[in-house]
């Protein structure tokens, strides 16, 4: 199975870069995560961190099957951030997104809680991307304010899903089992990204692109350059092409 993938991630304007990311390949599988710590202070990156050690160890002790291994990684990277909290007292600090991608067998599935997204593009267009758990989506769900108007929107960092929080069932989100023949390619990033690239010049850049390094290449070009005039998040993109 041959996949082309980069990784990338950057600390903008802040101090910190509490944006973790991995990708793993093992037994000619492949594992893709992005997390996005919550809280500063130094407590988001132990996070993130965290929650992204969690889905590498689960995925490397067993991943027979993608959809099974989604839901016991976003479990064991709750427990983990949970469990930290307790031994460092730090409840209120220690908080995380995550986006994940796991490719078994060449069956895709991927999962996510908060608002770092996956974007799945077919034959040049984006086919899904996944929903973020904030108060901003459910604004544009119910026809409150359109998607465009997600960037940028003063409530956008409200989240009402995040590791770290007790949750009353799964607060995550899986999605569907894909073939990767079905799926030209996949991104993977933090907010800091997405924020500051469209849609339509994803898929550009993708079109213009021979390979996933390049692809997510053009894409910072474009963040950095809308982004220049604001106070920039980190920013983290994965991109893959099967």
């Amino acid at each position: 199975m041959s996949i082309d993938y980069s990784m990338m991630t950057k600390k903008g304007n802040r101090e910190v870069n509490e944006d973790s990311a991995i990708c793993v390949e093992h037994s000619g599988n492949f594992c893709f995560v992005v997390a996005d710590g919550l809280g500063g202070h130094g407590r988001g990156d132990e996070a993130s961190n965290a929650a992204v050690k969690a889905f590498e160890r689960e995925f490397l002790q067993d991943a027979q099957d993608a959809d099974e291994f989604i839901r016991r990684a976003f479990a064991a990277a709750q427990k983990d951030v949970l469990d930290m909290q307790k031994v460092e007292n730090a409840h209120f600090g220690m908080k995380t997104t995550a986006v994940a991608l796991a490719v078994v067998d060449g069956k895709c599935v991927f999962g996510h809680i908060g608002d770092s997204r996956l974007y799945v593009f077919k034959k040049g267009k984006i086919a899904q991307r996944t929903l973020d758990h904030s108060v901003t989506q459910m604004l544009a769900l119910t026809g409150e304010i359109s998607e465009k108007k997600i960037r940028g929107h003063p409530d956008r960092n409200k989240l009402f899903r995040v590791i770290g929080v007790e949750w009353d069932s799964y607060g995550f989100a899986v999605s569907d089992e894909y073939d990767l023949s079905e799926c030209q390619a996949f991104l993977l990033c933090s907010d800091g990204f997405w924020e500051f690239i469209d849609e339509r010049r994803m898929c550009a850049a993708l079109k213009k692109s021979a390979d996933a390094d390049e692809w997510a290449s053009a894409m910072i070009t474009e963040v950095e350059k809308n982004g220049a005039a604001h106070d920039m998040d980190n920013y983290t993109v994965i991109t893959v092409i099967g």
